[in-house]
């Protein structure tokens, strides 16, 4: 696969996201196996952005394994100082399975309550409002109504 080929404003960019980043990828003495380029695929599909710390110290074979890693797994080669590489590649959108049958969750709702007097500071309430209740003008929580059901004799009319 073709490597990410980005602008030098974008590199830039992504340069300074990686500043504060640990690696999370490390190359041992073996060099670049299968395991290796498993592990930094599964680190790009996390997270997007990675370093990979080699310990090797031929910076030759270091600039090989970078281009060999952004080659193959697809990635943005973003920077390579000194034994750290830093990778790139676009996270893949997640896949949200949605359930028909959920029901609204929580929400919090904050209740002002004005003073008669003037001049006072209107108390101020934060309610947590359960997907089976309502909030009523006066502040308080009261369980929704069912739906009416409707009788045999207008459910067959229509």
């Amino acid at each position: 696969m073709p490597q990410i080929q980005l602008t030098i404003a974008q590199r830039k960019e992504h340069r300074a996201e990686a500043h504060h980043l640990s690696p999370v990828v490390m190359i041992g003495n073996d060099g670049l196996t299968a395991a290796v380029k498993k592990e930094t695929d599964a680190a790009l599909n996390a997270h997007g952005l990675i370093k990979v710390r080699v310990l090797g110290d031929d910076r030759v074979q270091r600039e090989a394994m970078y281009q060999a890693l952004a080659d193959e797994l697809n990635a943005a080669p973003i920077q390579h100082i000194g034994k750290l590489l830093v990778l790139w590649r676009p996270k893949p959108a997640k896949v949200k399975a949605e359930d028909e049958d959920r029901m609204p969750g929580p929400r919090d709702v904050k209740v002002i309550k004005y003073s008669k007097r003037a001049g006072q500071r209107p108390e101020i309430k934060t309610l947590r409002v359960l997907g089976n209740q309502r909030l009523t003008s006066g502040g308080q929580i009261k369980r929704a109504k069912p739906p009416k059901q409707k009788s045999a004799k207008k459910a067959a009319q229509g």
